[in-house]
């Protein structure tokens, strides 16, 4: 996850809380519109 978040920083130049908090909106908003993909985006991007 932490290579994401690295990935995520360098290319919007933002911090970590700012990077991990984008994650975090792009997993509950493919959870919200995709519900059957929930267990995959939970092993693809960490449970919470």
């Amino acid at each position: 996850m932490q290579e994401l978040i690295d990935k995520i920083k360098a290319e919007a130049g933002i911090n970590d809380e700012q990077a991990a908090k984008a994650i975090e909106a792009v997993k509950q908003y493919v959870i919200e519109k995709f519900p059957m993909l929930e267990g995959a985006v939970g092993n693809l991007f960490g449970q919470n």
